[in-house]
């Protein structure tokens, strides 16, 4: 589903709806099914790395929040951001780095050009 799909037209409203009629802390659950559902929507196979992240995120966060030492926290932190980015830069990213690794091997006369594991192209 993209913004600018009929299927969006038909979905935030529902979803803004049952927003405004739900209590708060039923809200925050809501818009959590609804941005699952949204990007599930695209292809429900990445959906186990979203909740890899938000459970990532979401522990380093009560960690951070419940721990009074500088240290830990930043520990935490620290765990937090590698997660997000290390999914982020296998899943997006790793393609083109491979491609770019190929490409600068044959600018400088290496053979890289190999069977290598893609993802998701």
């Amino acid at each position: 589903m993209w913004f600018n799909s009929s299927e969006f037209f038909y979905f935030l409203p529902i979803v803004l709806i049952f927003y405004y009629i739900l209590a708060h802390r039923a809200q925050n659950i809501w818009l959590l099914f609804a941005s699952c559902f949204f990007y599930g929507w695209w292809d429900w196979r990445f959906l186990i790395l979203l909740f890899i992240s938000t459970v990532a995120n979401y522990s380093a966060a009560l960690f951070i929040y419940n721990k009074t030492e500088d240290k830990k926290r930043k520990f935490a932190l620290y765990i937090g951001i590698i997660v997000s980015l290390g999914l982020l830069g296998t899943f997006k990213y790793f393609n083109f780095f491979i491609d770019s690794f190929i490409t600068m091997g044959s600018t400088v006369g290496v053979n890289l050009d190999t069977p290598v594991m893609r993802i998701y192209n």
